[in-house]
């Protein structure tokens, strides 16, 4: 689908005009969305655009990029699908009195935008460098919920006992929280660095008053950058105090094994000696044997107990 607002000569909006039509508008916009074969040839046949650029267009999805053809700036960014955190491209063509939007999904930034300038009273705002400005904002906001989101997930984690018991599922929640911190992070990082070099290009359509706006747009992306960034190594705290955790309580399982084995082991070796049934041990003859050899024994390990008692071995901190 093809979707036109075009400015004419006495500043007045036409929704979708013909495409013959738009030479003589001042301004326009035309939004590809999941263009079909015989739409995405009026970029080659009509806009006349660089086959490189008509390339990447179709062959998603590319890194966020900006590159320069003749007269016509070519950018490339995504925005994230908001349940699976899947990238989305759009591909953007402009230059002095058009801009060319190209995206293969129904994107909601994409409409705000278009809604936004669609109304009458922004008119005399319609200018390519206002159109993308205000595109890439809508998708760098739309960033933030989601990190916002996955904070909240890690501090319901962090909060919760599990962590304390070193909960296994603790482990698995917070894997896929880092698991979508990657995938906005590969979003996020490659759309600052574009923003930027926007920002130091000498052959962006940008005017100085409008620089202002898109260094907005960038201390945004290096807000989320940093939440990012921070939100990751949160993670990583949170896997190693739940290898901490389950390391202490192992050592204090096996420290418990260790002093059970350890006072069994002198009664083990007495019950071994009296039960080699050799015809010659004098103490097998004893009429008060059996319960000498048991008080012993039971005197031998009461007394082990107590020493290991004594230096905190059964403490559980």
């Amino acid at each position: 689908m093809i979707r036109i607002q075009a400015i004419n000569q006495q500043d007045k909006m036409i929704i979708n005009p013909p495409l013959e039509a738009l030479k003589d508008m001042k301004w326009y916009w035309v939004d590809f969305i999941d263009p079909t074969d015989e739409e995405i040839g009026l970029l080659s046949s009509h806009f006349h655009f660089h086959p490189l650029a008509i390339e990447d267009c179709i062959h998603s999805l590319q890194r966020p990029k900006l590159e320069y053809y003749e007269d016509v700036n070519f950018l490339v960014f995504h925005s994230l699908n908001q349940e699976t955190l899947e990238a989305e491209e759009i591909d953007v063509f402009i230059a002095d009195n058009f801009i060319v939007s190209f995206h293969f999904e129904d994107l909601k930034e994409v409409n705000i935008t278009w809604d936004f300038f669609s109304h009458p009273s922004k008119h005399h705002q319609f200018k390519p460098v206002e159109v993308t400005y205000k595109l890439m904002d809508k998708v760098v906001d739309s960033f933030f919920p989601l990190v916002e989101d996955l904070e909240d997930q890690l501090a319901a984690i962090e909060d919760t006992d599990r962590v304390k018991k070193a909960d296994k599922n603790v482990m698995e929640k917070t894997f896929l929280v880092r698991r979508d911190l990657f995938k906005l992070r590969q979003i996020v990082i490659p759309t600052r660095d574009l923003v930027y070099r926007i920002l130091e290009s000498k052959r962006f359509i940008l005017q100085e008053h409008k620089r202002a706006y898109f260094q907005d747009i960038h201390d945004h992306l290096i807000k989320l950058s940093h939440m990012i960034d921070s939100n990751r190594e949160l993670t990583s705290d949170i896997r190693d105090n739940y290898i901490s955790l389950n390391s202490y309580r192992m050592n204090n399982i096996m420290k418990t094994l260790t002093v059970i084995t350890t006072i069994f082991m002198p009664l083990t070796f007495i019950a071994g000696i009296y039960g080699m049934n050799f015809n010659y041990m004098p103490e097998l003859q004893w009429q008060g044997g059996y319960y000498a050899i048991l008080t012993v024994m039971l005197l031998l390990g009461g007394g082990m107990f107590a020493w290991f008692y004594s230096k905190g071995w059964f403490d559980s901190e």
